[in-house]
């Protein structure tokens, strides 16, 4: 990503930080889920191609809905859909679902792998993921790759 393309989201982030910070129910979970979802959308929407108001909007969409997710999930979860993630990617069939359960407080979730495919740097895999909070479904796709270490990184 170009440095103007940063240059425009970094009043956006900033925005989005401060709209997580002035809840009243904020915690530390949901700022670092806010950066997290707000850089994530703000980068699918420029490798989308979008222009300055497609990465805003991704960035605000991404950094709300990161923090709101972000500060309902706890270390463990987050470990063990880590984990989930890492098996899925690495050893799942494509098609085939593989499952979380945190028993401390009943968060759980699941990834699909559903299409692999080969690029000049390794394989890359597309998947489907829901994550559910107190009964509630929060879900997602993506795409991603192998990297060189062996870790799968999200490209989007």
């Amino acid at each position: 990503m170009s440095r103007a393309t940063w240059m425009k989201m970094t009043p956006v982030v900033a925005l989005c930080f401060g709209l997580v910070a002035c809840s009243e129910t904020v915690g530390p979970k949901a700022v670092g889920g806010a950066a997290v979802g707000a850089t994530a959308g703000g980068l699918i929407a420029a490798a989308a191609g979008g222009g300055t108001a497609g990465i805003i909007g991704g960035v605000l969409l991404g950094g709300l809905a990161g923090g709101a997710l972000g500060d309902k999930l706890d270390q463990n979860d987050r470990r063990l859909a880590q984990e989930n993630y890492n098996r899925s990617m690495e050893y799942g069939a494509s098609g085939a679902t593989s499952t979380w359960r945190n028993p401390d407080n009943g968060h759980y979730g699941n990834v699909t792998p559903t299409r692999t495919y080969e690029t000049a740097s390794g394989p890359c895999r597309e998947f489907n993921q829901t994550i559910y909070i107190d009964g509630q479904a929060h879900e997602g796709t993506g795409t991603a790759c192998r990297q060189s270490d062996g870790t799968w990184q999200i490209r989007n």
